[in-house]
């Protein structure tokens, strides 16, 4: 499991802890996670784009257990801010937390996995992945990637016993909103100002979606259930759409042209320009 140390991950590792299950929570900071080590949790230190962090913790599990038998590539945040404005380096980020650390723990564990002839790879995405808001270029950009490499991955590894399964939340109650706020102090202004309204806009609609009351939310217990499900069915579904706001917004996006879809977003966030 990465990303334990709060919001879906935490929620995930507390529902195996409940079924007796094995687990290894891993986290960038040990410290974030004592709680889930108290609850019989096996914590470990591990920065998904570290590559010796990686082998390390895989190696360790294999020890132990001969092979990961599931891994949930769960570590991941939210990138905000106009494309224009956002440093290519903050985009390269982005895509090395959300794609390119979860493909390289799959490329580890997939050996051993298909050795012993079963396994299962969780990947968490998002309504994000399949939909996309003004502000989350980089986000949306490397979530709608882990779809298609999931996808892709999915077919490859079939024939070997291991599934391949996309869980896709919508807007969830947890900390996931305010650290996105966060990022978008890594922005290098443009001298005129142009995008500084959409910015607050930006702001305003995150705070809003995020807020813990807000309607269409979906709890991190109701996701961490789903995927709990995902692990022990022996026919896994492909894909997991999780909260009413995701349905809905999957649904029309699927329905509508790129028009339709350009005017339900102008709704919800400032369009920049004169």
């Amino acid at each position: 499991m990465t990303g334990a140390s709060s919001g879906i991950g935490r929620a995930v590792a507390e529902r195996l802890r409940r079924a007796d299950r094995p687990v290894y929570a891993t986290a960038r900071r040990l410290e974030t996670i004592r709680d889930l080590i108290d609850l019989g949790c096996t914590g470990l230190e591990l920065d998904v784009t570290d590559a010796d962090a990686r082998e390390r913790v895989v190696d360790q599990i294999e020890r132990e257990h001969g092979l990961v038998s599931t891994l949930v590539n769960n570590a991941g945040y939210g990138q905000q801010g106009a494309i224009e404005e956002t440093p290519l380096e903050a985009m390269r980020m982005q895509f090395e937390v959300n794609l390119f650390g979860p493909m390289a723990l799959c490329q580890r564990v997939l050996p051993a996995m298909r050795r012993h002839g079963h396994g299962r790879i969780i990947n968490v995405s998002s309504m994000g992945g399949r939909v996309s808001f003004p502000g989350g270029g980089a986000y949306h950009g490397s979530k709608h990637a882990l779809e298609a490499m999931s996808d892709v991955l999915r077919f490859e590894v079939a024939g070997f016993g291991v599934a391949v399964v996309l869980v896709e939340p919508g807007p969830t109650s947890s900390a996931f909103g305010e650290a996105a706020l966060d990022t978008m102090g890594t922005l290098v202004p443009a001298g005129d100002h142009a995008y500084d309204d959409f910015h607050r806009g930006v702001r305003d609609a995150l705070s809003k979606t995020f807020a813990t009351d807000s309607p269409g939310n979906t709890e991190t217990e109701t996701v961490a259930e789903a995927i709990f499900e995902a692990i022990v069915s022996p026919c896994p579904p492909t894909r997991i759409i999780l909260g009413e706001s995701a349905r809905q917004m999957i649904r029309f996006r699927r329905e509508s042209d790129d028009a339709a879809w350009d005017a339900l977003v102008a709704t919800l966030y400032p369009r920049p320009g004169k």
